[in-house]
């Protein structure tokens, strides 16, 4: 007979996670004057050398600061001083301040005055050029009337273009060069000349007197055009973020010797009475004293169907109370509940980076240096073999390199698509601890399950009741339950379960005798009655005869049998399982069908294992494993060259978890662990495992795709800046054109990158 310990109810365990030993001190800061991906590598290296830091990860996207470790602030921020950028703390401590909304809104006004300042004196002038107008000094009174649009220009540069001069002089003065360096010595090299030109124009040949004021004026304008455009996008990538933040209300209603009074949310304490009504949202995590309620908690797990709540269960912060009204009782407040922690985590991973995104800011450091390299040897090249034009040639050439190769692209690549790959899968309640282990999941080739508790419910329900005498199913229920009052264990409280559900009035229990590892024995409203396994029935003398066929039925199907006896003679059997959950054979067979083998792990006994196998659609299974078993049978796999994914309920899987090369802990709202596992699926559906999978392979794409497609651009771009075409086709690029295909290569990343967006995950299905 199926023993009942072969249900593998194992004593929960805290998860070892895959963190250092000792807890990091993670703060976040503003960065400023960051221009480009070039700009990442220098003040991360900047971070490191301060005293203290431990480990320092800069967004370019969202332009924070993420440190780590004991370090003093004030010498972290003249270190990054003295490298030419700024630090602050963030003015507020969510993105739904009003100070960070208007922060960001003054920002865009700004960039619309730049660029409307900027293309008001650039359009025309460039119109002027494509319609036949003569860009050059041809007399006195040309020479005037250039002057003057000089002089305008350099207000334009002055104005619309002083971040890029500020951000290349504190370059300069520290001896780097970024994305404003290229800007700056870009359109001032075109302005330079072209006053040169008007001032003293018998200094330079005649086929060279020609002007780029329309150049300088319209690459400020086109580039301050692409940071808007991205600036846009970038707000779209935080969607996420922001709507997990939306789920704190400002208040909530705290009850006071009786007395029920709206308080902000700040002043709630631990042990506080809160009252839950229906349409509200839950602010703060609690356990319920009174009443019951039901509770859609989708926007924070990703369950669509509401949770039943009732006294002494868990609430969660966030939450939305459905029907009904409680009272609970304030136990996790403030940064401590889980939603804030899920708020946490999703923004450490938003700025994390996967091995794949380190190519691009190990190539960013050098790209700068390099395109100054090429742009004065393509100068020097003209100049010397550019014939008559060989000064017009040189300044065109050398500005068209300086401006076409800004790395913007480069930078934006890996950061946008994280962000929007990772609160996508926040919003599917799907928690991705780091990049590495976003990507790390798109390479998996084989995935480990757990049984209890992940492929099956984890809680025993009673799934069969037959009567074998005259008495009815309830009847018989009413006798079990009787005798199961109050034993904590599993099986009794499956049985008491599915009584409450009927509302059966139970029976006095007389002369009650507990036989331990058999079975119970008592006498109800004088009736003898035994309730065990079919060793009590034999040893009682109780004959078993005509249920044996019922009993190997029950058994082959992995549920333990009970036998109910009544004045000796067997009256019916109840059989009790732990369900395996409605999807899991979908959710299996669709892992499957993307290629990945799926293996299970048990500690249950070779029947049970057999049998859910057999129906969830696993031919490899493995079972009385124990936990130290798991990570070495995760070990053998991985030993044979396979990626390895485990998936477990973060806690009494941790050695497993630990050892795999990305770990899934599954789990439910307030149960799981939210720091147990590479990535935490909140709901307790294997579907959502694969909608990680999902996430995670489309982010690695994104990512591929906005890579090629910079390295691409500036690889295609440069060489035709510089002039290779000239001799074969007489065409040289013009500066102005550069300007706006460099900003539209950030912006083409961007938009790339929100496509993720719209990726449907839902049941892991897929647009």
């Amino acid at each position: 007979m199926k023993v009942m310990s072969d249900l593998n109810y194992e004593k929960a365990r805290p998860h070892e996670a895959k963190t250092e030993a000792t807890p990091e001190h993670f703060s976040e800061f503003l960065v400023s004057g960051a221009g480009c991906a070039s700009c990442v590598a220098k003040i991360e290296n900047a971070a490191l050398e301060s005293p203290g830091v431990q480990n320092a990860k800069m967004n370019f996207v969202a332009r924070t600061l993420e440190v780590s470790g004991q370090f003093d602030e004030p010498q972290l921020f003249e270190k990054i001083k003295q490298i030419g950028y700024g630090l602050a703390k963030p003015e507020s401590e969510s993105l739904e301040e009003p100070e960070a909304e208007q922060q960001s809104a003054a920002y865009e006004r700004k960039l619309k005055i730049d660029v409307l300042f900027a293309l008001a004196l650039g359009a025309p002038l460039m119109g002027y050029g494509l319609f036949g107008g003569d860009m050059s000094i041809s007399s006195a009174a040309s020479q005037v009337t250039w002057l003057v649009i000089g002089l305008l220009t350099a207000l334009v540069l002055g104005f619309s273009g002083k971040h890029f001069f500020v951000g290349a002089w504190k370059s300069f003065l520290n001896r780097s060069a970024t994305m404003d360096t290229l800007i700056a010595l870009g359109t001032g090299t075109a302005w330079l000349y072209s006053m040169v030109v008007v001032v003293t124009p018998e200094v330079v040949p005649l086929l060279a007197r020609h002007v780029y004021f329309e150049a300088s004026a319209m690459i400020i304008g086109l580039i301050n055009l692409g940071l808007l455009l991205e600036h846009r996008a970038r707000g779209k990538t935080s969607l996420a973020i922001k709507r997990l933040i939306g789920l704190k209300p400002k208040f909530a209603r705290v009850v006071v010797d009786g007395v029920e009074k709206d308080v902000v949310l700040s002043e709630v304490r631990v042990g506080d009475i809160v009252r839950g009504r229906p349409g509200e949202k839950i602010p703060v995590d609690g356990e319920v004293v009174e009443g019951a309620t039901s509770v859609d908690e989708s926007m924070l797990t990703g369950e669509p169907i509401p949770a039943m709540k009732k006294e002494g269960e868990q609430v969660t912060a966030g939450t939305i109370v459905k029907t009904g009204t409680i009272l609970f009782k304030a136990t996790k407040v403030g940064e401590q509940t889980v939603l804030a922690q899920i708020i946490e985590q999703v923004k450490r991973a938003q700025n994390s980076k996967p091995p794949i995104g380190r190519l691009a800011d190990r190539v960013s450091e050098y790209f700068v240096p390099s395109i100054l390299i090429i742009a004065i040897v393509t100068a020097l090249a003209w100049l010397n073999f550019g014939g008559a034009d060989n000064v017009t040639y040189a300044i065109v050439t050398a500005t068209t390199v300086l401006i076409i190769a800004c790395p913007c692209a480069l930078g934006l690549a890996t950061p946008m698509s994280i962000m929007v790959g990772v609160g996508k899968a926040a919003e599917a309640g799907i928690l991705i601890r780091n990049g590495e282990a976003l990507q790390k999941a798109s390479e998996l080739t084989t995935i480990v399950l757990d049984k209890t508790g992940t492929i099956t419910k984890g809680q025993p329900s009673l799934t069969e009741c037959v009567s074998l005498g005259k008495r009815t199913r309830e009847e018989l229920l009413v006798l079990a339950a009787s005798l199961e009052v109050g034993s904590e264990h599993p099986l009794a409280e499956a049985i008491l379960d599915e009584s409450k559900k009927f509302a059966l009035g139970l029976v006095t229990v007389d002369d009650f005798e507990a036989v331990p590892g058999h079975g119970v024995i008592a006498n109800l409203d004088g009736l003898n009655v035994m309730l065990g396994n079919e060793k009590l029935m034999r040893d009682k003398g109780v004959d078993v005869t005509g249920s044996e066929d019922l009993f190997q039925q029950f058994a082959s199907d992995a549920k333990t049998t009970i036998f109910l006896a009544v004045d000796g003679h067997l009256e019916g059997l109840l059989a009790i399982a732990d369900p395996i959950k409605e999807d899991s054979a979908k959710a299996i067979s669709a892992i499957a069908s993307e290629g990945i083998e799926v293996v299970m792990l048990t500690g249950d006994s070779a029947m049970t294992a057999a049998s859910v196998a057999r129906q969830v659609g696993i031919k490899n299974y493995k079972a009385q494993v124990l936990p130290g078993d798991k990570a070495e049978f995760v070990e053998s796999l991985k030993a044979k060259g396979k990626v390895v994914g485990m998936v477990g309920d973060g806690i009494n899987d941790a050695p497993a978890l630990a050892m795999s090369d990305v770990g899934f802990a599954i789990g439910a709202g307030t149960d799981v662990a939210i720091e147990s596992a590479d990535l935490t699926i909140m709901r307790g559906s294997l579907m959502s495992v694969l909608d990680a999978l999902l996430v995670s392979r489309a982010t690695v794409r994104n990512i591929k795709q906005n890579l090629f497609g910079a390295f691409f651009y500036n690889t295609a771009g440069v060489p035709v800046a510089a002039g290779v075409l000239f001799p074969l086709f007489d065409f040289l690029l013009n500066p102005v054109i550069a300007g706006a295909a460099m900003a539209l290569s950030s912006v083409s990343v961007v938009s790339n990158a929100n496509r993720l967006r719209f990726l449907k995950i839902s049941r892991g299905e897929q647009k």
